[in-house]
């Protein structure tokens, strides 16, 4: 028999977040689930739902109103404040992944942030849609705003090679740069939470596949430490970062975030272990395989490993490629909601039986 289902979306996130009980183990999704299905029944599609806010709200809501999720996140990509901050931009359609085709500077010494950058039209139009979802869904389902962080941030404005290069030849500048930067995910999230956004997803990829622990540790935590600071009495933030973080999942911890949107990369039972009680994962459920290519039943028995070995709030690794079928969607949020937390006890208790 499935568990009584007596709290919102919204208290059901916003309880597990803060380590409060909660009736059923919500689904939770701090990035894209647009899918080509989604947007036929939406009316909103790529490219232009990446840039119209109404547009945004339409296609975002279907993750809550079609999929089951507890969340809705109108942030697509992560490309939205390059585009409103001088990159050029290639949208790209409803099966590719937005590109940047031209950085907005190519010296460490070029660039400023302009006056009032969030008047300018991309910063807008996320904030539109951040409303609109507000007053659709009246405080019941979880609202997740995004930013691009700062390393991230100069990856897309001045290139990924540029910037790890100069973290070698200029890391006085490289450094302040990373600062310059930061002003901008951190004045943004402010915005995000003023126009509606219960949560906001800290996207910074800081991944071992492109940079090693001790430059995340010298360059962008002491930022992450600051902000993570600063924004904690706004809402809380989901920090995002894919691929393989073992080697700085601690550092992590200790720049201050409180949730960590998970990789399927990674051992999951082991970052569960090392997190403890000091930062609740989210996600790790494998999209590449898993949600666009397995059986239902597959998807179910990924999502009851994760909620096995301790993850409270379950959904895709990332942002999920649009040819994902709506059933492998509903079978991970169905699969999530019909666990309460006695069931899942059973479930761990079971596992360590067989082993």
């Amino acid at each position: 028999m499935a568990p009584k289902m007596t709290m919102t979306s919204r208290e059901r996130v916003m309880a597990a977040i803060a380590g409060d009980e909660f009736d059923v183990f919500p689904a939770v999704s701090p990035t894209s689930v647009a899918t080509i299905e989604g947007m036929r029944r939406s009316g909103a599609s790529f490219p232009s739902a990446h840039t119209n806010g109404e547009e945004m709200a339409e296609l975002a809501a279907v993750g809550h109103e079609e999929f089951g999720f507890d969340t809705v996140a109108p942030y697509f990509s992560v490309h939205l404040e390059a585009a409103a901050l001088g990159a050029k931009v290639d949208w790209s359609d409803q099966t590719s992944t937005p590109q940047v085709m031209a950085t907005a500077f190519h010296s460490l010494d070029e660039f400023a942030i302009p006056d009032n950058f969030l008047s300018r039209f991309e910063f807008q139009q996320l904030l539109r849609a951040l409303r609109l979802l507000r007053k659709r869904f009246r405080g019941e389902v979880a609202v997740i705003g995004k930013v691009i962080g700062p390393w991230t941030l100069a990856y897309n404005l001045y290139g990924v090679e540029n910037l790890i290069l100069d973290t070698i030849l200029e890391p006085v500048k490289t450094r302040a740069l990373i600062e310059e930067l930061a002003k901008v995910p951190l004045e943004f999230a402010k915005a995000q939470f003023e126009a509606g956004a219960d949560i906001i997803t800290w996207a910074d990829h800081v991944t071992a596949d492109l940079v090693s622990a001790k430059i995340y540790e010298e360059f962008v935590m002491p930022v992450h430490a600051r902000v993570t600071r600063i924004l904690q009495q706004y809402g809380p933030l989901i920090l995002h970062v894919c691929g393989n973080v073992a080697d700085r999942f601690p550092l992590f911890i200790k720049a201050g975030f409180k949730c960590f949107h998970m990789d399927s990369r990674n051992d999951i039972a082991e970052a569960v272990a090392m997190a403890g009680d000091r930062i609740k994962i989210v996600g790790g459920i494998n999209n590449p395989l898993t949600l666009s290519q397995g059986t239902p039943a597959e998807v179910r028995r990924e999502v009851e490993y994760n909620l096995a070995c301790g993850v409270q709030m379950i959904g895709p690794e990332c942002a999920i490629p649009t040819s994902v079928p709506t059933e492998n969607l509903k079978t991970l949020v169905q699969t999530v909601h019909s666990h309460s937390p006695e069931t899942v006890k059973k479930l761990q208790d079971y596992g360590r039986k067989k082993s």
